[in-house]
């Protein structure tokens, strides 16, 4: 079973860690979405690997068998924006890392201009100033779905929203 204290990683690292181009690549995208370390970076890539599997495996799969399964992957991807809604199972196999770091909370707050920087956007989230739907998130890895999207604001009793009045009235 395994101790709960010590749960399992959630991602797959890169099988040879010193290839300078990918680390080029690996840099520039932590830069452009803020993350905090490879990890978040690799956690994204796992999550991505995993729905082109699990497509790539569906495709595999007889027509009759195929259809339910391919709905519920396909209504599941939707859910989370990953896709659009008319979209294919062929299209499920061009998921990237990015397509999720897009719907990550720090990269939404920062493109509704909740916040000035991606890292701005972080702090914000981490430090409790960002709520979906009234309730405080501050994790900012969490996946935003797109009927919370709307619903992502300040959190009430934020400091920042008295910041924001005092800069109105000015």
């Amino acid at each position: 079973m395994g101790d709960p204290r010590k749960p399992r990683k959630k991602w797959i690292g890169p099988k040879h860690p010193w290839i300078k181009e990918r680390l080029a690549v690996e840099l520039e995208i932590m830069g452009r979405y803020g993350l905090r370390n490879k990890r978040e970076l690799w956690l994204a890539q796992t999550m991505a690997r995993k729905f082109r599997h699990e497509a790539r495996s569906l495709l595999a799969l007889p027509d009759a068998v195929r259809v339910e399964e391919e709905k519920s992957l396909l209504t599941r991807l939707t859910n989370l924006g990953l896709i659009d809604e008319n979209t294919k199972l062929d299209d499920v196999l061009g998921l990237t890392a990015e397509h999720v770091l897009e719907r990550r909370l720090q990269t939404i707050v920062y493109r509704k201009g909740l916040a000035k920087t991606v890292q701005q956007a972080r702090q914000f989230i981490v430090h409790g100033h960002i709520a979906i739907n009234g309730r405080r998130v501050t994790s900012p890895g969490y996946l935003v779905n797109r009927e919370e999207e709307k619903l992502i604001d300040y959190a009430s009793g934020s400091p920042i929203i008295a910041q924001l009045k005092e800069e109105v009235e000015e």
